[in-house]
């Protein structure tokens, strides 16, 4: 097992899914100096940012002027919703260079008050083409069908059923439930029924790309939060215990005449991930998986290891991945992005959420957690994506 060299010290996520007048910057500057109360720095402490640049060209110089920070390291990798877990990755990395002693992960979205068809919207135009773009575009398929894609494929491969992926949608709402900001954003989404909800609830809801249902899709919403990683040597004088980061692995994955789509670049990432770490699927309590839909997690779980290619729809069943179900990880405790808050990219988000699990302080604590993963997902999942494996502990 690797020496422990950084760790998460600070965090904060914006309570509201649904900003009044509240600019992307707001948030990210609000949840920043939140995160770093947490951990009892201040701006000063800080000398590395990472950004994603949600809020426009040049983050890493405009968020450092914005906050008033002047870093010696700064790292703008940005791969959509993974982009949090290649940040903490590269902050635990260059913590143990001794490149950084204080990192800062931001975000912030309007995607909600913007009135963003994230998932349903035509394709988005692109600034210059990007390969497999004269064979792809010309078709139309917004985000959600690529996704649809994949759960046709599993079911047909491998024998999944609808009723299997909708009990990851009642699992993470039944954590949703439990976690009051969550609640008051189902609220301030429209959600009609905020409580908990049925495989029958899931199936009965209206397709929006078959066969996924409304229910099997992301929220979107506003939000935003911020993370604040430490070196050993911070770590002894921070507020609150360390969490320490403890592995980390990094891939991409993209067509190829012989890949199969139900099969994700968490192949990759992950065991590097967890040979680092010294721990396997099987030692994990908190599993956060980034849920954009019902079939990105059950090909993930699977990709992970925790179940084998095509055993993920009997894995979930019976609500296996509640927390109050010791035997296997609880998935998503804070509801997820199906049932809490999507506000484009929610990779900040299981970080966070882990975070709290091995503090106590989720809203849905599994007793006794110890070991967390967060595995973020950016861009398609059937086609050109991002993941990012995480490893997370306590003392």
């Amino acid at each position: 097992m690797a020496p422990r060299a950084a760790a998460i010290v600070g965090i904060h996520e914006h309570p509201s899914r649904r900003v009044d007048g509240l600019s992307t910057w707001q948030i990210k500057g609000e949840s920043a100096a939140a995160a770093l109360a947490d951990a009892g720095l201040t701006f000063a402490d800080v000398d590395a940012v990472y950004d994603a640049g949600e809020t426009g060209p040049m983050a890493g110089i405009a968020v450092p002027e914005y906050l008033g920070i002047t870093p010696r390291l700064v790292d703008t990798t940005g791969v959509g919703g993974s982009s949090y877990e290649f940040h903490a990755a590269h902050a635990m990395r260059d913590i143990a260079a001794g490149k950084a002693g204080v990192a800062l992960l931001t975000y912030g979205s309007t995607a909600k008050s913007d009135s963003r068809s994230i998932g349903t919207g035509g394709p988005r135009p692109m600034a210059s083409v990007a390969p497999g773009t004269n064979m792809e575009a010309a078709f139309g398929m917004p985000l959600i069908a690529n996704y649809a894609l994949v759960a046709q494929r599993h079911m047909h491969q491998y024998g999944t059923t609808p009723e299997q992926l909708a009990e990851i949608a009642v699992t993470t709402r039944a954590h949703a439930v439990r976690n009051p900001e969550a609640v008051a954003a189902l609220t301030a989404l429209g959600i009609k029924k905020n409580g908990e909800i049925t495989i029958d609830d899931v199936l009965g809801s209206r397709t929006i790309a078959d066969p996924l249902h409304l229910l099997e899709c992301c929220l979107v919403s506003d939000g935003g939060g911020a993370v604040v990683i430490a070196s050993a040597d911070v770590v002894k004088d921070t507020a609150k215990a360390p969490v320490w980061l403890l592995g980390a692995g990094e891939a991409v994955g993209y067509p190829g005449n012989d890949r199969d789509i139900t099969t994700s670049a968490a192949v990759l990432s992950g065991p590097p991930a967890f040979a680092e770490a010294g721990v396997r699927p099987e030692d994990v309590d908190i599993a956060m998986i980034y849920d954009s839909f019902t079939i990105t997690v059950l090909t993930l779980l699977e990709d992970l290891g925790f179940a084998k290619k095509g055993e993920g729809g009997p894995f979930v069943e019976g609500g296996r991945l509640r927390w109050d179900r010791p035997g296997a990880p609880a998935l998503n405790t804070d509801g997820g992005g199906l049932s809490s808050n999507h506000p484009g990219m929610r990779g900040i988000f299981l970080l966070i959420e882990a975070a709290r699990q091995l503090r106590g302080e989720s809203t849905s604590q599994v007793e006794g957690a110890r070991t967390a993963v967060a595995h973020g997902n950016g861009g398609l999942l059937g086609t050109r994506h991002a993941a990012a494996t995480v490893i997370l502990g306590k003392d």
